[in-house]
């Protein structure tokens, strides 16, 4: 069974994906839309109107949702996941079994009642991953003077940054009392993942040392902002169904690679792809001065390119980013191009993307790790 991705976007990233299980990809179609449902009632769950607007903002709009598919993706591992328990006979196949209904409902088979705790479990933990996520956004766009986000205006846009700022606390805050009503596993997972998150955001903003290598700055950014969230989803589900520890372990090295490389995808396409198609201004981080990893590579390269790309970066920093003005924006672009920073970071991102296909050989085969491998093949082909 040999995995791939459809290049046309349709919505959600299972939506995207061909791994020839049907029941699988629709299994995981289902717990997504009933996340979403979660997500929205939690936001709900806000006294203020007003609050609840904000915080639900982005719920239900569009994204990939690639956290909430790698949170369900994670639970088909567990002992206790729906596909691994034993099909169920009709109770009037079964004179055996004491007590069983002539419709064999829940309401009389134990099993049945265990089969809903797992959905249930790995739905919680989707939500719990995006809840998250959307809180990072929140805050990312009022760091990066985001306007839009999924196609629609970003939360700091509409309502302010002060505004954003609140709502992904909010967010934040929401999570946490999530994973209080899941358990310790689940807390330590999420409290963690969260200082890393607000790490890599502060080192961001603040920037390498004099003594710091931009590029190991880098790397150290993106796992704190990016890799540790994916981790977490892929944790979160297998550890809300009974995997083993050795298979959370594999699914975590998995993440952290396949992050990395998603990020690098996103710095590539902030250059090279339209706002149709990415849903935030293209050349938004170029623009704004975020050193992302071709800009880095291309600070680094020794060509006359990158000498000129060098001198109109920094004119840009001198006079509030004009590269986003006029020609400067496009005549970057080209630079990037011409100098080679494009094509050697796709080289990183390949081979941090065989870093993360290294990492399932841990798991065992079957759909889901499947599904792990077709991730891959879309992060690779993602700007293309």
């Amino acid at each position: 069974m040999v995995a791939s991705a459809r290049t046309e976007p349709r919505g959600s990233m299972a939506m995207e994906l061909t791994i020839g299980d049907p029941t699988l990809m629709a299994r995981l179609e289902r717990g997504m839309d009933a996340s979403e449902e979660r997500l929205r009632a939690l936001a709900a769950e806000a006294r203020d109107p007003y609050v609840a607007e904000v915080a639900g903002h982005l719920f239900g709009r569009g994204g990939k949702r690639l956290r909430p598919l790698l949170a369900l993706v994670g639970a088909e591992f567990g002992e206790r996941c729906p596909e691994r328990r034993p099909e169920r006979r009709p109770a009037a196949a079964d004179p055996s079994a004491a007590g069983a209904s002539a419709t064999g409902t829940a309401a009389t088979d134990p099993s049945a009642t265990d089969l809903s705790a797992a959905v249930d479990a790995a739905v919680d933990a989707a939500a719990l991953a995006e809840l998250v996520h959307v809180a990072s956004l929140f805050h990312d766009d009022v760091m990066d003077q985001g306007l839009t986000r999924r196609g629609v205006p970003s939360v700091n846009a509409r309502w302010g940054n002060t505004t954003a700022v609140l709502a992904g606390n909010w967010l934040l805050s929401k999570a946490a009392q999530l994973a209080a009503e899941l358990g310790p596993e689940t807390i330590r997972l999420q409290s963690k993942v969260t200082n890393r998150l607000i790490m890599g955001q502060i080192r961001e903003l603040v920037g390498p040392s004099d003594d710091d290598d931009p590029l190991s700055h880098y790397f150290t950014v993106v796992a704190g902002k990016t890799a540790a969230l994916i981790a977490m989803a892929l944790q979160l589900g297998a550890v809300r169904t009974g995997a083993p520890d050795r298979v959370v372990q594999a699914l975590a090295e998995y993440g952290e690679h396949l992050g990395i490389a998603f990020q690098i995808s996103d710095d590539i396409l902030d250059v090279t792809s339209t706002s149709e198609v990415s849903g935030k201004e293209q050349g938004k981080d170029l623009a704004i001065g975020v050193a992302s990893l071709p800009v880095l590579l291309a600070l680094a390269d020794e060509r006359p390119e990158a000498g000129e790309l060098r001198t109109l970066l920094t004119a840009a920093t001198a006079a509030t980013a004009p590269a986003a003005e006029g020609t400067g924006l496009p005549k970057a672009v080209a630079l990037l191009h011409r100098c080679g920073a494009l094509a050697e970071a796709r080289t990183v991102l390949h081979a941090r993307l065989l870093r993360a296909r290294t990492a399932l050989n841990g798991l065992p085969d079957g759909p889901a790790t499947q599904v792990l491998h077709a991730l891959c093949d879309f992060v690779a082909r993602r700007d293309h």
